[in-house]
């Protein structure tokens, strides 16, 4: 944060700029003065004079004018200012040659260019886009090859490194191109920090203060300096590393010119990269090198030689190379462990040494080190065999595998940890001492196998007497009578068991969740029985439906239903969450769902206008998808036997789910229809085939799904509905207003503002389709889905089966009457047919 705080006060450093006029160059004898400036062509860079923050001092400077106005790049006369405003920067010649000088008020130069000694005929100076002021011939070609300037100040960067400069040494005239911060935010004056590239053994990125090193970034290993892993290609610059017999440099090229980045070193060392944000209009720390110190490890030689560094809870941990002991080990465990470590067993060449292979590391200070990029990793180390001097060796390229060779001469210092990051570096190492290390990490994999043996037993004994006395409380948890179980596994052969995957409600569970069955908490009744609303212990809601005791028939309902329903998942059907079987009691355990059942809103003339169509349509698609679950999708084959609009629940969201399961029975794979002596059903929603016959199968299902869907639509039941032309049902009222092309007017009237009346009818034409009178020519229930989602035309229904009926009593059966309920959990009706 702190280089942040420094480059914004850096970019405001001017306190008063007056601009007369700009230019685009000096050409010789020309000048510029107080108030004129020199701006790169597309104006993203100007030369000018300048105060810095506080100070009264004037300086000729280069900074952004475009974007970040004021941020300063490079300064000429930073250790020489003016002290007042009667500066002059001037193309003249100077003996041989041509330099730009900068002259005071007495005329004395303050600060010049290298004079140039090659023959210039027409030199001019020129501010280029790149921020880069050249010195260079002026002969119409526009040349902008650095190998053409005659000067430049790339060549001498202050505390900024451009896109195109050059950090790094020319090894033929020597000159060193290093960046060097600021004294203060008002003085650019060089200070003591340094940063560039140490050309001495194999060249490496430096950062000094004075003649110590602070910070050592390490050689380049082919894809970044091996300590600056956080250097990775990324979408604003690419960099790259040359070192050959001419010259040794580091360079970053912008990827989109729009997107400026610099690198800069503040006035307390830090070197940072920064991008401009134009969306912020400020400068950013560019998160992929935001600083050459990123932990104290970074330090240089913090512990000494032979020892590594490694970050532990964002302390430093230095430990010895293995083999090597603290030299001092008094200090070293008093915290000052800048001594390092020595070897505990002495190198001996002349009878053979060898080497310990130290993975992901920071490699050493190699300023001692020779390279060879010619030869491969074994090749490496057999010169370092050979060679007693040679103190360890290493891949100089980690691409492809690793190529080249490190051969290190000296001390190896300053070796930091890089887990994953980092790269292996391979220690001479006595031969004794090998052994010994070699035999140290044979105890160390026996005692952890056996640690590993320990706790594998000791698992596998918890996991034993867990399972025993698991099984122990199962075996005597009281789940009720013995009989009763056998009863409720038994299937309706009583031949066989199946296993039922359904949780084992406790009657004590039961009755505190219901209060004790309170009539406050009653849902309604049934044929079957009662159902109440209760909740758990841990806040759950659920409905608990009682098995009525005076009901001849209901234990095989319940056998039926648990086992079924405890097979069956699918989002459109009720979830059964267990039963319980306790003092002669038949419960069932099922989701509470708040909104009651469909026929509680589409039956009544206020309610029904809570389900606008598009409600409706989402039920009658859930409605269909659960019943193509049941017929085709679930482990069995079910055909409900009672599907009705009291049948459907709804949830918080009026998703519909299908429930009572009592009358339902499962089929074969290969099975398609069975006959029954004992017909069971409500009347209005029974297939012809069915009611008459005892014939059911999943067209049975898909009859009692058509009416349904046209009860949806219309708002009226089948059963008991009446119309002043005509004695038919609802089925027989949709059919004459079908072949008499008016089926609109089967709507809902409260539908007509949220109705599409094409899906309307398309519903009304799915729903004739499955209540025709002839069981095969009804679709099933995948094609039902299919003409529901689909635009395909469908094909013309035939006459429905139950089109007309008598003048009964609606609640009237064959053989009984019964009271019909509807409650908000779960539906029970139950009419038997002769």
């Amino acid at each position: 944060m702190e280089g942040l705080k420094i480059l914004i006060i850096y970019s405001f450093l001017f306190c008063n700029i007056r601009t007369a006029s700009t230019r685009d160059a000096i050409s010789l004898g020309q000048s510029i003065r107080e108030g004129e400036t020199v701006v790169s062509a597309s104006e993203s860079f100007e030369l000018g004079f300048f105060s810095p923050g506080k100070s009264k001092s004037r300086y000729l400077g280069i900074w952004f004018k475009k974007i970040a106005t004021g941020t300063v790049t490079w300064v000429a006369n930073r250790d020489a200012p003016l002290s007042d405003r009667s500066g002059v920067l001037s193309m003249s010649r100077r003996g041989n040659g041509t330099a730009l000088v900068l002259l005071n008020s007495t005329n004395d130069i303050v600060w010049s260019s290298n004079i140039v000694s090659r023959a210039a005929q027409n030199p001019v100076a020129v501010l280029l886009e790149s921020g880069n002021l050249v010195v260079k011939e002026k002969d119409g070609n526009d040349n902008d090859d650095p190998d053409h300037f005659l000067w430049q100040s790339f060549d001498y960067p202050s505390h900024t490194l451009l896109a195109g400069m050059k950090l790094g040494v020319n090894l033929v005239t020597g000159l060193n191109r290093l960046m060097s911060s600021w004294k203060s935010a008002d003085d650019p004056a060089r200070s003591e920090y340094t940063y560039g590239i140490d050309p001495s053994g194999v060249p490496q990125a430096m950062l000094k203060k004075g003649s110590t090193i602070r910070y050592r970034a390490g050689s380049w290993n082919g894809l970044h300096w091996t300590g600056m892993p956080q250097l990775q290609p990324n979408p604003v610059y690419t960099f790259e590393f040359v070192s050959n017999e001419n010259e040794v440099f580091y360079r970053f090229k912008l990827i989109n010119s729009s997107v400026p980045t610099m690198m800069v070193i503040n006035t307390i060392g830090d070197v940072q990269r920064f991008t401009w944000m134009e969306h912020t209009k400020k400068w950013g720390l560019f998160a992929r090198f935001s600083g050459t110190i990123l932990d104290q490890c970074d330090n240089y030689a913090l512990c000494g030689p032979y020892a590594s560094c490694n970050i532990h809870s964002d302390s430093p941990d230095c430990e010895c190379l293995e083999g090597f002991e603290p030299k001092s080990p008094g200090d070293w465990y008093m915290l000052d462990k800048s001594g390092g470590c020595g070897r505990k067993t002495p190198l001996n060449c002349k009878h053979g040494d060898g080497f310990l292979k130290l993975k992901t590391v920071k490699v050493p200070d190699t300023r001692y080190a020779q390279v060879d990029k010619n030869i491969i990793l074994l090749e490496c180390k057999e010169l370092c065999s050979r060679n007693c001097s040679c103190t360890a060796y290493a891949n100089s390229d980690v691409r492809g595998g690793g190529s080249g060779c490190l051969l290190w001469f000296h001390d190896l210092i300053d070796i930091k940890v890089l887990p994953e990051i980092g790269q292996d570096i391979y220690v001479r190492m006595a031969a004794s001492e090998l052994g010994k290390i070699e035999r140290r990490k044979q105890q160390r994999k026996a005692k952890q196998v056996t640690i590993i043996i320990t706790s594998i037993l000791l698992a596998t004994g918890v996991i034993l007497l867990g399972a025993i006395v698991y099984i122990w409380k199962k075996k005597h948890r009281n789940y009720g009578k013995t009989d009763d179980r056998q009863e409720l596994y038994s299937n309706e052969k009583g031949s066989s068991k199946e296993e039922m995957e359904l949780p084992i409600f406790d009657w004590k569970t039961i009755v505190d969740a219901t209060d004790n069955f309170s009539e406050e908490n009653k849902l309604g009744e049934g044929g079957f029985g009662p159902v109440y609303k209760g909740m758990l212990i841990e806040g759950q809601e659920i409905a608990v439906k009682r098995l009525s005791k005076s009901s001849g028939q209901g234990v095989e309902e319940f056998k039926n239903e648990a086992l079924l329903i405890a097979k069956l998942q699918h989002r459109n059907l009720v979830k059964l969450l267990g039963c319980c079987t306790q003092r002669d009691e038949r419960v069932l355990v099922y989701e509470y769902l708040p909104n009651k059942s469909l026929d509680y809103f589409i039956f009544d003339t206020t309610r029904s206008k809570v389900l606008d169509w598009q409600n409706r349509c989402h039920i009658i698609g859930g409605i269909a998808r659960g019943l193509l679950y049941l017929h085709h999708d679930s482990r069995l084959r079910i055909i409900h036997r009672d599907l009705k609009a009291s049948n459907v629940l709804l949830d918080n969201e009026m998703n519909p789910k299908i429930s009572d399961f009592g009358m339902a029975r499962a089929f074969g794979l290969d099975q398609t229809e069975a006959n029954t002596n004992r017909v069971v059903g409500t009347y209005g929603y029974m297939s012809p085939e069915y009611a008459i016959d005892g014939l059911f199968s999943v067209k049975s299902d898909v009859f009692s799904f058509g009416v349904l869907v046209l009860e949806i639509v219309s708002g009226k039941r089948n059963r008991g509905f009446y119309h002043a032309d005509h004695r038919h049902n609802l089925l027989g009222h949709a059919w004459q207003l079908w072949i008499q092309d008016r089926p609109a007017e089967l709507i809902d009237k409260s539908l007509y503002d949220s109705c599409s009346l094409s899906e309307a009818i398309r519903c009304i034409q799915v729903g004739l389709l499955c209540v025709q009178q002839i069981p095969e020519d009804r679709p099933n229930m995948l094609s039902v889905v299919l003409m529901l989602s689909g635009e395909r035309s469908l094909p013309q229904p035939k006459q429905p089966g139950f089109f007309t009926e008598r003048n009964l009593p609606e609640s009237e059966s064959s053989s009984s009457k019964q009271n019909l309920s509807s409650t908000n959990e779960i539906s029970f009706s139950m009419l038997e047919a002769r």
